[in-house]
């Protein structure tokens, strides 16, 4: 509710020249220096706003456009990031994420040659850009199990163990320990993914390939049905991307774009249920 509230009270209206103007906001402000000279335009301006910012806060239309707002700004954030992922892989992995997201676009562009309803596209373009980032996980993830470190695993062993001494003999704070801690079991992630770094490889492999062909079979059956169909995104991989250690320092980045996306989901399915 708080953002309903500031976004009333900094309501604005754009002027030719000027730009977004919060119109509100600045009547406030008259209201403050003028009551320098006369205390009761400070009652009188509290008293408009008591009544004005609760009375559009509350106004569904209002909520509505506030979350629009939101959801914008959230998804052009989520966009630059997606694309400094996309840049930080070599060139054949871009190659093969702009050929998969070629093909769900022409996934798309069957359905809607077919007239489809608008919620089966919206649902099936929900989907496909569902695989597009499940693809964009793995690429990532493959392009940090291949760049070159200069860790190695008796390297992590060391650390591991001085690290596990320190946490058996030190005396420090609750919070030192508990970072302390944080850091042996992202260490011991590491050794793990490292020791297991060829089958993690072929793993990752086996679901872009996975996903490829699930793509290609979407493509032949859109072209195929005469019947438009909703398409299902849900994919059992065999690798596991849960563990941060597989994305390196991207790791916060997908951790933020996985966050964006699933508030992105409920809108996208209460758009759905309103048709």
């Amino acid at each position: 509710m708080w953002r309903y509230l500031k976004s009333a009270f900094f309501v604005g209206v754009d002027v030719p020249g000027l730009g977004r103007v919060p119109v509100n906001a600045l009547g406030a402000a008259a209201f403050g220096i003028l009551g320098f000279a006369e205390p009761a335009f400070w009652f009188l301006g509290l008293a408009i706003e008591a009544a004005v910012v609760p009375a559009l806060a509350f106004n569904p239309r209002f909520q509505k456009i506030v979350e629009a707002r939101s959801l914008e700004a959230s998804e052009g954030n989520a966009d630059e990031k997606r694309k400094a992922l996309v840049k930080l892989l070599e060139t054949s992995a871009q190659q093969r994420l702009w050929a998969l997201a070629k093909k769900c676009d022409q996934v798309l562009d069957v359905y809607r040659s077919q007239q489809a309803e608008d919620y089966i596209i919206d649902s099936n373009d929900q989907a496909l850009k569902n695989l597009e980032w499940v693809y964009l996980k793995l690429l990532v993830a493959r392009h940090h199990l291949l760049s070159p470190t200069s860790e190695t695993e008796q390297s992590l062993e060391k650390k591991i163990q001085a690290l596990d001494t320190d946490l058996r003999g030190g005396e420090e704070s609750e919070s030192l320990h508990q970072s302390k801690v944080a850091t042996l079991n992202i260490l011991k992630k590491r050794q793990a993914t490292m020791r297991k770094k060829q089958q993690t490889l072929e793993e990752i492999e086996s679901d872009l390939t996975r996903i490829d062909n699930q793509v290609d079979l979407i493509l032949e059956n859109a072209t195929v049905q005469g019947k438009p169909q909703t398409i299902s995104a849900d994919i059992e991989l065999a690798s596991d991307l849960l563990g941060g250690s597989v994305f390196g320092e991207d790791e916060s980045a997908i951790h933020e774009l996985e966050q964006t996306y699933r508030q992105q989901k409920p809108s996208a399915q209460k758009q759905k249920e309103t048709v």
